[in-house]
């Protein structure tokens, strides 16, 4: 009864692990969000505050 359980928890875990390496659409519009130098989010259209030289 045991193996089982233990199989099938192991199957559930495979399963979520392969959901999980997905890509899901729109992923790649939320890299680009990102600062190619520092890699923080940009809100807006402004330049990030890193290439402004203020921190």
């Amino acid at each position: 009864m045991i193996i089982k359980i233990v199989t099938l928890f192991l199957i559930a875990m495979g399963v979520l692990a392969m959901f999980g390496k997905l890509r899901f659409p729109g992923q790649a519009k939320l890299q680009s969000a990102r600062c190619p130098s520092c890699g923080r989010y940009r809100i807006g259209k402004g330049p990030c505050p890193c290439k402004k030289g203020k921190r």
